[in-house]
């Protein structure tokens, strides 16, 4: 199975989850600056809400992303106040056609002083183990 991970950040919360997601399935966790150019089975995406949604970095990634490369999304992130942005990268990815694996995974993330120290050790060995079962 090959596997990508990709992803936005603003607060490097993201960026070590998508560490930890990419050393559990063996692959390297790269920006979402970076396309992805080589067919992948399971993309693995990081993001979290911003002003209330996904970033236009994100919509746009997920917008550029060609359905013949890409088997599926699978959504993953951390946010200190909204839950999942699953809805709102679901809605990009149905627009070029490319399904979302409806498992996903969420934890707090610290931002400004709310859930400090978050995502903590725990998160990420919940986010690596999340990702070993999704390519299982």
């Amino acid at each position: 199975m090959k596997v990508a991970v990709r992803y936005y950040t603003k607060t490097g919360n993201t960026r070590r989850l998508a560490e930890a997601v990419a050393e559990a399935v063996g692959a390297k966790a790269l920006p979402i600056s970076t396309p992805v150019t080589e067919p992948v089975d399971v993309l693995f995406l990081g993001n979290s809400y911003y002003a209330f949604s996904i970033d236009p970095e994100v919509r746009d990634f997920v917008r550029s992303l060609d359905k013949s490369k890409v088997g599926r999304i699978v959504n993953f992130g951390s946010a200190a106040m909204l839950n999942s942005t699953y809805k709102k990268v679901k809605a990009e990815a149905d627009r070029v056609g490319i399904p979302m694996d409806e498992r996903e995974f969420h934890c707090k993330g610290e931002f400004k002083g709310i859930h400090k120290g978050r995502p903590n050790e725990e998160d990420l060995q919940a986010a690596a183990e999340f990702a070993r079962n999704i390519i299982k």
